[in-house]
């Protein structure tokens, strides 16, 4: 598959919460679904669980795996990365004054990005996903200067590479500081909110309108960070019955968002749910999740 077309996030936490194996699912990821092009998190409260104790193992392992396959790599960094609770704080890091705070966040970010910075298969990073996304997640912080002091930082320590930032919700541009080098859009069309299924009516134009206003002004290019291909649903997705998951993420809707998406031509457009198709196929034993994004992605060549 492409990879200036289409790759995917990967989370240890997610494959946790499906109770996979995080190789064998990134194996299949790279080798079965052939994808090539993936977002990793570097958690901080995984990777330092400890003050001042590092433990990559993890993440190690996840750029060995790619590396091997010849994939590429976007490396999130900050507190803030994908995947529930959204804010990633080491319970150590919480009970310090916010000054220490800080400074400990950016003394693991310099970490992150001096281990991996040699690494050849990283080609961009990402700083702070959704960075200022007040609706959603827990221990949120949602300080401007800190995301510009954090900006400046990884830009001292690895000018060579583009910093992407996400917009923070499904409308903005990034008009303040700090303005990345690539602005990063959501594609989400069906949400669970307030009891209720939500179905986006958001036009496909608008998400180029926002990337046409991007180049004119800021001079920044933009692209898909998230294109939605799992459920949102009244529950945590393991705990809902194949029937629950369909409604917001069928057959049928997977091909939907794909098709619109593309239309967007916002490439790469990186995928959200390969650990749930994974978990759909060796875990329920059903293939159709996964044969349905695979014709869906590949259709679009």
């Amino acid at each position: 598959m492409d990879p200036e077309r289409y790759g995917v996030s990967f989370s240890i936490k997610q494959c946790r919460n499906f109770q996979i194996d995080p190789v064998k699912t990134l194996d299949w990821l790279l080798n079965t679904a052939g994808i090539k092009r993936y977002r990793l998190m570097s958690y901080w409260d995984e990777c330092e669980a400890v003050q001042g104790t590092y433990d990559f193992s993890a993440l190690d392992q996840q750029f060995k795996q790619i590396e091997q396959a010849g994939g590429i790599i976007t490396l999130c960094l900050g507190v803030r990365q994908p995947r529930w609770p959204e804010s990633h704080w080491p319970e150590w890091a919480l009970k310090l004054p916010q000054a220490e705070r800080y400074a400990a966040l950016a003394t693991f970010i310099e970490v992150v990005v001096e281990r991996y910075k040699s690494h050849k298969s990283v080609v961009t990073y990402q700083l702070e996903n959704e960075a200022l996304n007040r609706t959603f997640g827990l221990n949120g912080d949602f300080n401007r200067k800190r995301l510009r002091d954090e900006f400046k930082l990884v830009k001292k320590l690895d000018p060579t590479r583009p910093v992407i930032m996400s917009t923070s919700n499904t409308y903005g541009l990034p008009v303040r500081r700090p303005i990345p080098d690539i602005i990063g859009f959501s594609f989400y069309r069906v949400m669970y909110m307030n009891g209720a299924y939500r179905y986006s009516k958001l036009p496909v134009w608008t998400f180029n309108l926002r990337a046409f206003l991007a180049k004119v002004f800021l001079r920044r290019p933009c692209f898909i960070h998230e294109l939605q291909l799992e459920p949102w649903g009244p529950q945590a997705i393991w705990e809902m019955p194949i029937e629950e998951q369909d409604k917001s993420m069928s057959v049928e809707q997977i091909a939907t968002n794909v098709s619109l998406c593309a239309k967007t031509k916002l490439y790469p457009m990186d995928c959200w749910g390969g650990e749930w198709w994974y978990w759909r196929l060796t875990t329920l034993k059903d293939p159709t999740i996964w044969e349905a994004v695979s014709k869906a992605l590949t259709s679009e060549y």
